[in-house]
């Protein structure tokens, strides 16, 4: 992690402690998880009346803690959404109203309940299911120009970049970040190639159109990923055979 991030991370991470919820496992440490905050419910109903979610089919929702609700409401409107395990350890989940029994949404949108309801699912799968029409993800800090940055990791830009790879996803496949308000900075802040950047920035209080300066990542920069990611990280190393492979890995015909 470069320097200045960490610092701009520390300073929205010191105002966002008043407002979070503290995590059943990692407590108040922000470099270990997206948490919960007060008005993330919110969030949700803002992010749910959005054309763009109205519209999806396909959604991409991450594990953050703040995104329970809408993973939820996901559920409840018949959509369909793939989510990481934390860290990608497992690879991703599938979840959906076939897969999830009626008064269970709830317990569900958990990270132990999407374990116990959800299926998981490879980059082949994702594909065969076809493009994913809406990306929604918590962050550590965003700012007016749609550059986020998340806990330190980068997975979220991993998840995007294999997403790209496979041709589920390209520039115009709109990225949302639910967020306090306190998280939202408004000074200029240094992206690299591979921030993904959002389109739109919903908090307790306003939904923000992101006007992009930017494109988003082309995919995988094979140079910056560390090599135990190929062992730790199943669908890095499907990816990699994939990408090796003769055959060639293509959406099915008539996919929108």
């Amino acid at each position: 992690m470069s320097g200045r991030k960490d610092v701009i991370r520390e300073k929205v991470w010191k105002k966002l402690i008043r407002v979070a919820k503290p995590d059943s496992r990692f407590h108040w440490n922000f470099a270990e998880f997206i948490p919960d905050f007060e008005g993330s419910d919110k969030c949700a109903k803002s992010v749910r009346e959005m054309e763009v979610y109205k519209n999806s089919r396909i959604l991409f929702i991450t594990p953050d803690n703040c995104l329970q609700k809408l993973r939820e409401y996901a559920i409840l409107d018949n959509k369909v959404f793939i989510m990481p395990t934390y860290g990608i350890k497992r690879g991703f989940l599938l979840l959906s109203r076939d897969l999830v029994p009626v008064g269970k949404e709830d317990f569900a949108s958990t990270l132990d309940g999407a374990d116990i309801f959800g299926k998981p699912v490879t980059l082949r799968d994702i594909v065969e299911m076809g493009r994913v029409d809406l990306l929604v993800t918590g962050a550590s800090v965003v700012n007016l120009q749609g550059i986020r940055y998340g806990k330190g990791h980068g997975y979220f830009d991993l998840e995007w970049a294999m997403l790209r790879e496979i041709g589920v996803v390209d520039d115009e496949t709109p990225i949302i970040a639910v967020v306090h308000d306190c998280q939202v900075i408004e000074e200029p802040i240094d992206a690299s190639p591979y921030d993904t950047i959002v389109d739109y920035i919903v908090t307790p209080s306003k939904v923000i159109r992101v006007k992009r300066i930017a494109p988003k990542p082309k995919g995988i920069d094979w140079s910056k990923i560390p090599p135990d990611f190929l062992e730790e990280i199943p669908p890095i190393k499907e990816l990699k055979m994939l990408k090796g492979s003769p055959t060639r890995f293509e959406l099915p015909h008539g996919t929108p």
